[in-house]
């Protein structure tokens, strides 16, 4: 930049915008004065207050709880028993084949350990996977606005029907979906809050002004001694580039309409909320590799509630059962409204491999339908660079 000189002080040509104020010294000032811009939040008086619907606030109130049933609940009934299922043991090749694909797998392994190594051991410590689902659907309302282009205004013709009296699109179970639905006999119009019904805003950049100081001579309308300014052509400002000179831009919140539609927004979420138990398998594997493998699934019950699991051999799965389901009632019946449940058993596959390289004896793991590798301290790793 280039500093500020007074001595051209009335050499300034072209029309100065009216908005700027002349120093005793002829000068043009430098600044813009400041214009009042509109609130960026609506104002509470936007809102009417609407009849079921007097805690909805701009952002979001929060979930809305389901209104009592009009109808006795189904009570759930208990599953089926289930026989104990067990899963014949991975055989040597499989647990070969699927080591060396996972030697494979790593660019810094040798295969030979995983082609050459000595199987000495196996053994199988097959687990059990407890899974509930819960699958609910929560409502909450916030007062909405967008430009009004002709909509239908419907506010205060009848009364809007309850939250939970709105049809929404179905859902499919057990997948998560979301529907937003403007409330009928909600909708008003009123002017823009956020440039008081202008259609038009005054431009940040300039202050208002439609021009700024010119970046090349700093205001003076000169560059050196003589020599007037091209950029500016001696003004010493320059047309602001983002109001295109005007001083003001076309307001976002109501593109330049003027007013708004102003409306209740119900927004309705379908979750699918999942919690699983695995048994203890005593084998060395660490429980949360199992979280990325699939079992045989050995039982399925889906109601509208379920009933805890009775009669399964293992007393860990009985017991995991009867926890979660207390849980998932007492935590999304209160807010929410649910819609099914679902509850399985999977028995996953977990074979323990001693083997034999280099007279030294190691281990790895086959685990899951995927029959999926875990080995710590792999015997012949290198370190590779990429040149």
């Amino acid at each position: 930049s280039f500093p500020v000189t007074f001595s051209h002080q009335n050499r300034n040509y072209g029309v100065v915008n009216p908005g700027f104020v002349p120093t005793a010294e002829g000068t043009p000032a430098m600044f813009a004065p400041p214009t009042a811009e509109g609130p960026s939040a609506p104002p509470a008086s936007m809102f009417d207050s609407m009849p079921g619907y007097e805690g909805t606030i701009a952002g979001g109130g929060g979930f809305l709880p389901p209104p009592m049933p009009a109808h006795p609940l189904p009570v759930p009934e208990p599953g089926p028993e289930q026989p104990h299922w067990t899963i014949p043991s991975i055989s040597e090749d499989t647990a070969r084949e699927a080591f060396v694909l996972f030697a494979s797998s790593k660019c810094c392994y040798s295969k030979a350990p995983a082609k050459d190594g000595v199987i000495t051991n196996m053994e199988a410590f097959n687990t059990y996977r407890y899974r509930l689902e819960t699958f609910n659907e929560t409502r909450s309302t916030e007062w909405n606005h967008e430009p009004y282009k002709g909509q239908p205004v419907d506010a205060y013709s009848q009364p809007p029907p309850g939250p939970w009296d709105i049809p929404t699109k179905t859902p499919t179970f057990f997948v998560d979906d979301k529907d937003i639905v403007k409330v009928p006999y909600t909708s008003s119009v009123k002017n823009c809050h956020a440039c008081v019904g202008m259609g038009r805003k005054p431009c940040k950049d300039c202050a208002g002004a439609g021009n700024k100081v010119c970046w090349v001579c700093n205001g003076s309308g000169y560059r050196h001694g003589d020599d007037r300014c091209n950029h500016c052509s001696g003004r010493g400002r320059e047309n602001c580039s983002h109001c295109q000179g005007q001083g003001s831009r076309t307001c976002e919140v109501c593109q330049g309409k003027q007013q708004l539609l102003v409306y209740i927004r119900l927004t309705v979420k379908w979750t699918d909320n999942t919690d699983n138990y695995v048994v203890e398998q005593r084998s060395g594997l660490q429980a949360n590799n199992l979280s990325s493998v699939s079992g045989k699934e050995l039982f399925r019950d889906t109601q509208y509630m379920v009933y805890p699991v009775i009669g399964f051999p293992d007393p860990a799965v009985v017991g995991a059962a009867q926890r979660l389901v207390s849980e998932h009632q007492a935590k999304y019946s209160q807010t929410s409204r649910i819609l099914q449940q679902r509850q399985t058993i999977e028995l996953i596959p977990v074979t323990k491999v001693t083997y034999l390289w280099k007279g030294k004896s190691h281990i790895y793991f086959v685990y899951g339908n995927e029959f999926k590798v875990h080995a710590d301290n792999y015997p012949a790793t290198c370190c590779c660079s990429v040149m």
